[in-house]
């Protein structure tokens, strides 16, 4: 197969910074595509132009109805790192591609800061919400993240403040790699930077207080972490249950009956390709379900409004499904059993008798494991300390064979 679509990394020093291969593709290409700033990095001349255009699918398409035609599509730096080449790969054969990045904003950055890239978190907050941070807010963490233009490092500033993450350790490192280079830090409590370029790359050094709540990276957050009515999986079950579920990167999640959204919202915390959808009724739980998310790192969260099972119907068939409550729902378990892909895990607790006897049905009918889990706090009772039991849990697992 002709491979008729280039994919070349171009840095802030244009063209004298690709190699002869790279320059050849761009010379020889009948088309050529890029956003404003990287066309104009190529002399004018006859061939045709087509400059980046949202929604991005339309682009795509329009890329393709010129298979056969000598493409050129110009990205930042590395293409296939968060960038225009890793989209087009989900839709043209990688046969039909020739792909030459340059060096990308992270590569360049570490080696400025004279930081080890592996070690280093790393996240694109271009095109995506800038909560998605929250994830990676740790004590001594360093995180690179692609802005998404001049504004972004303020407004970075200003969530680190909000998540008493003050004393963190700010670098905007602009136009890296070209003429008009800089790279300037500061304290995010002490922020006041504001004539940036749109081109940056952030470094963050995570700094904070001993006295902050630390969220760790396995499941099984504290339920203060969440915001909700009473209608929370608590801490100790919701360890168990994720383990249940177990989260596979790539993966899609049914939370059902999702209450505040804590089941679907540490799925996605367990790996940053985890995706989930949170299926909930009352409109108030809606609310905290996306403050939630946004609070956590993960505010990607899919929140679907409406009563289960009617509202599973318009949903991507799941790889794993949690049934947090309504299991005495006419329909609700044989519409998640029969949408679920083969091998997918279904997860199911109940506290009540009437939702535990479903349980067995459900075990009776298709297989499956039931397990009970009693957990039993200390607590005083006048002078003397006392256990005070949590009401049992059933939980009830099974695999799609």
């Amino acid at each position: 197969m002709t491979r008729w679509l280039s994919v070349i990394g171009i840095g802030d020093d244009g063209l004298t910074g690709l190699t002869a291969a790279a320059r050849t593709l761009v010379d020889q290409a009948e088309v050529l595509v890029g956003g404003e700033r990287h066309l104009a990095m190529v002399p004018n001349d006859v061939r045709e132009r087509l400059i980046w255009t949202k929604p991005l699918h339309r682009m795509v398409d329009e890329i393709t109805r010129r298979r056969g035609t000598r493409v050129c599509v110009l990205g930042t730096g590395d293409p296939m790192w968060h960038g225009i080449g890793a989209t087009l790969a989900k839709h043209i054969p990688a046969m039909e591609m020739t792909v030459l990045p340059a060096l990308s904003a992270y590569s360049l950055a570490a080696a400025r800061l004279g930081w080890p890239l592996a070690p280093l978190d790393i996240v694109s907050l271009h095109g995506h919400p800038l909560e998605r941070l929250n994830a990676y807010l740790q004590p001594r963490r360093r995180i690179l993240a692609l802005s998404e233009n001049g504004r972004t490092p303020a407004k970075v500033a200003e969530l680190l403040r909000r998540r008493s993450y003050e004393r963190s350790r700010l670098i905007v490192l602009e136009h890296l790699g070209g003429p008009s280079e800089r790279i300037r830090e500061g304290i995010a409590a002490e922020w006041t930077l504001n004539d940036i370029a749109d081109l940056n790359t952030l470094a963050i050094e995570c700094r904070a207080e001993p006295t902050v709540p630390l969220l760790p990276c396995t499941a099984g957050l504290p339920d203060a972490a969440f915001e909700h009515d009473g209608q929370l999986t608590k801490r100790e079950i919701r360890a168990v249950t994720l383990a249940a579920l177990a989260p596979i990167p790539g993966q899609l999640l049914w939370d059902v009956a999702a209450g505040c959204g804590s089941i679907a919202i540490e799925w996605m915390r367990a790996h940053a390709d985890c995706r989930a959808a949170a299926i909930e009724r009352v409109p108030a739980r809606l609310q905290m379900i996306a403050a939630n998310a946004a609070v956590l790192g993960v505010p990607d969260l899919t929140v679907i409004s409406g009563e289960a099972p009617a509202a599973l119907a318009r949903l991507d068939a799941p790889d794993a499904v949690f049934i947090g409550g309504g299991a005495t729902t006419p329909g609700l378990f044989e519409t998640c059993w029969s949408r679920l892909k083969r091998g997918g895990r279904l997860v199911a607790n109940a506290v009540t008798i009437e939702g535990e006897r479903q349980l067995f049905a459900w075990r009776d009918a298709i297989g499956g494991e039931l397990v009970r889990f009693g957990i039993e706090h200390a607590t005083n009772i006048g002078s003397y300390g006392a256990w005070q039991p949590s009401r049992p849990v059933t939980q009830f697992q099974a695999r799609k064979p």
